[in-house]
């Protein structure tokens, strides 16, 4: 799982413990003042478990009632976009977007900042790489 931002942010590679800060919006502007902008696949995605597993160490339940408390103090969870090419087209256009997709969906438009291991049955349970990058 590739974690991307925007080529016209000097956004350099983070740490797993810095991504779940802003992905919980603990953190939420970077060391030049711009704001993060986390965005997530929908709910059911499959990729979307496993970065919930991996980055916010939460299970679905205990994401659901973290942003319910987090609400009621004024904070929104991040946006959700429809897919993965979505969610790189939104990176690539929007200062300080973060996102993460698989490796083979990542284009020029964009720059790893991070490189994450699926769970060990994650693999299997992704959607296929499109025979051709994305645009």
């Amino acid at each position: 799982m590739a974690v991307i931002a925007s080529n016209h942010d000097s956004l350099p590679a983070i740490s797993d413990g810095t991504l779940r800060e802003i992905y919980l919006k603990k953190i939420f502007v970077n060391s030049d003042g711009r704001p993060y902008v986390p965005v997530n696949l929908p709910p059911d995605h499959r990729l979307r478990y496993a970065f919930i597993f991996s980055v916010l160490h939460m299970n679905t339940q205990q994401l659901q009632a973290y942003w319910d408390r987090r609400y009621f103090q004024g904070v929104n969870p991040p946006y959700v976009l429809g897919s993965q090419t979505a969610v790189v087209k939104f990176v690539a256009t929007t200062p300080g977007a973060l996102g993460y997709v698989q490796r083979c969906y990542v284009t020029p438009d964009v720059h790893v900042i991070l490189l994450l291991p699926l769970p060990d049955s994650g693999a299997g349970m992704l959607e296929k790489c499109p025979a051709t990058p994305t645009k």
